[in-house]
């Protein structure tokens, strides 16, 4: 699961990189910026119309045809009734941003909740299964076509449309190619039965993930009501960059992680193991690409998308700093889950949001890179209480966690450090970029090699062996 979970994931990521480095070279920060104001409805309804049985469904041992089928009636009633509110709503949402174009805009892009519901029963299923290969040839080909279009339309004068258009793309294809290859098929059969049965524990989640979404999205918010479209169009730039990095390794291991801990639920000792090993495998991988990133953040951006997107360079960065770490997160959230403590998650998970929506309220004053930095560190100190309740379900010690990230993360910056003293003057701007990625890449595995690391040499031995097997 996870090789193939980071094929995919690394495949996705250069295809979509490449689409939205040419993209953005012919679009204005405005045309991101009208966009992302709408971010925080998509999410929001997205989340209600899943209503956390997705989640459900994986957590639970024994699934039957009705499970499925009454999740898949509900996500698309739920979808349509979302996207009637929605359709009368936009007026007032374009008031609001003071955009009268966001009326129409929006009308068109809250399609894809429709769209998106007749396909999430069948990922439930594909992520049930661990059918991490056909997830993953799924979303490369629904990345791929959804780029073409973009591209297609961007060159034509099609602007936001172009966007909102390619969004629309990716998720029509996703769900075609997931009916495709799961077998499970719904039927007309109005049964709302077996939604009793997991509405206790997908009730929390879906309460935890809206209030995640509302403070994930707070910023396109502020941005978009205070600062302008520009600022959100900045801010919207650097945050996709380093969610596109940080979405290549978090894939590999939220793919698998859920339902592997599931599995495990009934051997504590396991569990521990998988967790351990999990969370070693998650920063050797995350710390040297994501704290990479930071530490090439402005070359990249003059050299991909260019000088006129400088100013994404600052939310690209603190971005790069919390998607090294948020691997973390997503580990000790699945562990309580798969221990049926949803109960646990809802209430960790709104404090914090609790906390950033205000911190972000009341630093609003002081500029933009305050607001996202208290953000950032709020969501960091919340990894002290999911350890303490993970501690208590399967007697993982905090000392044991920093022992499994330590020396990666040691490894990382000694050699970005070494990295940026070789190289600090250097002027040629492609040389600068080439040499860093090269340098620090080599100081990295270098290390690692030469320490014996046993998670290096056994990940390298298996993706070879993977390789030669294909």
């Amino acid at each position: 699961g996870l090789f193939w979970g980071g094929i995919s994931n690394f495949v996705q990521q250069v295809i979509g990189m490449a689409f939205g480095i040419a993209i953005a070279r012919i679009l204005s920060p405005d045309d991101y910026g009208l966009v992302a104001m709408l971010a925080i409805f998509t999410a929001i309804a997205n989340t209600v119309m899943d209503s956390g049985f997705t989640t459900a469904l994986i957590n639970k041992k024994t699934i039957e045809h009705r499970d499925y089928n009454a999740v898949f009636w509900f996500n698309v009633f739920a979808a349509v009734g979302m996207y009637i509110i929605l359709f009368f709503a936009a007026p007032l949402i374009a008031h609001f941003y003071k955009q009268p174009i966001l009326t129409n805009l929006s009308r068109v892009l809250f399609l894809s909740f429709i769209i998106a519901a007749v396909g999430i029963a069948h990922n439930a299923y594909l992520l049930k299964k661990i059918m991490a290969k056909q997830r993953g040839i799924i979303d490369m080909a629904a990345v791929f076509c959804s780029g073409i279009v973009g591209l297609i339309l961007a060159l034509n004068g099609f602007a936001f449309w172009g966007l909102v258009v390619q969004q629309l793309t990716q998720i029509s294809a996703a769900v075609l190619l997931r009916w495709y290859y799961s077998p499970w098929r719904p039927t007309l059969e109005f049964d709302f039965t077996p939604l009793k049965e997991m509405f206790g524990f997908g009730v929390k989640i879906f309460v935890g993930v809206i209030i995640g979404m509302l403070s994930a999205n707070i910023f396109s918010v502020i941005l978009g009501r205070y600062y302008g479209k520009t600022e959100t169009g900045y801010y919207s730039q650097g945050n996709k960059w380093a969610s596109l990095g940080n979405s290549v390794l978090s894939g590999m291991i939220t793919g698998v992680a859920q339902s592997v801990l599931v599995e495990a639920s009934d051997n504590i000792h396991r569990q521990a193991n998988v967790f351990h090993k999990l969370i070693r495998f998650g920063a050797f991988v995350t710390f040297p690409a994501m704290f990479g990133l930071f530490f090439v953040g402005k070359e990249f951006v003059l050299l991909t998308i260019g000088e006129r997107w400088i100013g994404s360079v600052v939310f690209l960065q603190l971005f790069c700093i919390w998607g090294s770490f948020s691997f973390l997160e997503s580990i000790y959230v699945y562990l309580l889950i798969s221990k049926g403590k949803s109960d646990v998650y809802v209430w960790i998970i709104t404090v914090m949001c609790s906390l950033q929506i205000l911190s972000a309220l009341l630093m609003r004053p002081l500029g933009i890179v305050p607001m996202i930095a208290a953000y950032i560190v709020i969501r960091l100190m919340c990894f002290f209480p999911n350890h303490y309740f993970t501690n208590k379900l399967i007697g993982v010690r905090f000392l044991s966690v920093i022992k499994d990230v330590l020396p990666y993360f040691v490894v990382v910056v000694f050699s970005i450090g070494v990295t940026w003293f070789i190289t600090k003057n250097i002027g040629n701007i492609y040389m600068l970029f080439s040499i860093r990625i090269l340098l620090v890449a080599t100081f990295y595995i270098g290390i690692l090699w030469m320490t014996n690391s046993v998670l290096f040499k056994e990940s390298l031995g298996f993706v070879t062996g993977k390789f030669k097997s294909l």
